[in-house]
């Protein structure tokens, strides 16, 4: 479900980094942004409509960047997404600290 958000409201972010969740929803990302939040989001409510039907292909939809000057992910069909509605379609992901000592 896509959530009815102001855009306007939403700190602008870019996205850094993509990378899929492979064993899990076959649509789910997980995104760096730009404040350091990495994120996960189900992509699979977007892929609607004629630019993005084509995505729904596994073969097509794995082909996504990110697009540095846009900052935000793309596929070379011309679809993309606004990391703002990224942002706010998506939940935190906690990261174990890198400096906590292992048992």
């Amino acid at each position: 479900m896509i959530k009815d958000i102001d855009i306007e409201k939403i700190e602008l972010r870019s996205i850094l980094s993509v990378y899929p969740v492979t064993n899990f929803n076959l649509y789910n990302l997980i995104l760096e942004f730009d404040n350091g939040e990495y994120r996960i989001v189900d992509v699979s409510p977007f892929l609607q409509g004629e630019i993005f039907e084509p995505l729904k292909n596994q073969a097509v939809f794995k082909q996504i960047k990110v697009d540095q000057d846009a900052g935000t992910i793309v596929w070379p069909n011309g679809a993309d997404l606004d990391p703002a509605v990224l942002y706010a379609n998506s939940v935190p992901l906690e990261l174990p600290d890198k400096k906590a000592s292992s048992f």
